[in-house]
């Protein structure tokens, strides 16, 4: 197995580090999501509870 340059592994923890920052900022907005739906729900009901 050859070694590879040093750009050759900059480059490829970029595309890792990328890769898990944008698989992380998904998983932020999935739970903000969910978030702002239970504020929203749980404001609406302790205004007028049924």
């Amino acid at each position: 197995m050859r070694e590879l340059s040093a750009e050759a592994r900059l480059h490829l923890y970029a595309r890792s580090l990328s890769r898990r920052t944008g698989a992380n900022l998904h998983l932020v907005a999935f739970y903000s999501a969910f978030a702002v739906i239970a504020a929203i729900i749980f404001g609406t009901l302790s205004v007028r509870p049924f």
